[in-house]
């Protein structure tokens, strides 16, 4: 797994955002995969101003967002559906029907995992699948305990988990304790994977994921696995890993040999 550490948040949004519209003219049609919560905010932020200030289309791409509330009609505002709307959709150039989202507030949650996964295998599979991290170690909706090879499917959400996304409703009543996700295996199945972490709350979780053994205990070690994972923190995440002085020299020296084929 690749490690960079940058200096704040604003500097993590911005390597992230660079990493997308990279890849986006590229290929115009790529497929991304979007998480919610509060660390990508600045990074949405960040791909609104380059669509609005440097001509960033989003007119092709394909997205499938992370996970969602059971319960929670898509119009609610504390729903990831409502979320994406107000934090990146409606704001770029994408066409509606290239949006798939996960529909919580239906009857049939089966068929709903069954037909996101079908979805994605039409749409040629996710080329870089972008994640956020929990405290605990999850990733999307996939708690402790949940499977290494697991499919899109409902969890039950831990009280760590219920406490992190309490502030986003005004009636915690309403606050659902079930969700509908990705699962870890098809998250590992995204041909790249870019983990973004702030703050020293998650400095744990980070130092599991990266430097801990890879178990279900910490969904997000299962990045260890892929071939092509790169995770973008602050110094805050990365203060508790105990090799970020050697994290920093790899970067280094990949900079210095970038640096030295384009001069040659």
């Amino acid at each position: 797994m690749r490690v960079i550490i940058e200096p704040d948040a604003a500097a993590v949004s911005n390597r992230a955002a660079t990493r997308v519209a990279d890849l986006i003219r590229r290929s115009p049609a790529c497929v991304l995969g979007l998480p919610t919560g509060r660390t990508p905010l600045g990074f949405y932020a960040e791909l609104v101003r380059r669509h609005r200030e440097k001509g960033l289309s989003f007119s092709q791409v394909v997205t499938f967002s992370l996970d969602d509330y059971i319960g929670l009609p898509p119009h609610h505002s504390a729903s990831w559906a409502a979320y994406m709307r107000r934090n990146l959709f409606d704001h770029v150039d994408i066409v509606p029907a290239n949006t798939h989202l996960l529909e919580g507030g239906t009857e049939d949650l089966s068929g709903v995992c069954e037909s996101y996964e079908a979805a994605i295998r039409k749409a040629g599979g996710i080329d870089l699948q972008i994640l956020g991290i929990g405290p605990n170690g999850h990733i999307a909706f996939n708690e402790p305990g949940s499977s290494l090879g697991s499919r899109t499917r409902v969890k039950t959400l831990t009280p760590e988990t219920l406490e992190a996304n309490a502030p986003s409703f005004e009636d915690l009543d309403e606050l659902p304790r079930l969700g509908i996700t990705m699962g870890v295996g098809t998250v590992l199945e995204a041909r790249s994977c870019l983990l973004l972490a702030l703050g020293e709350e998650k400095a744990l979780a980070v130092r599991e994921m990266v430097e801990g053994p890879i178990t279900a205990q910490v969904p997000a070690s299962a990045l260890q696995l892929h071939p092509d994972a790169t995770t973008i923190l602050d110094e805050g995440a990365a203060s508790r890993l105990l090799r970020r002085h050697y994290y920093r020299d790899v970067e280094e020296a990949q900079g210095r040999l970038t640096r030295a084929a384009g001069t040659a």
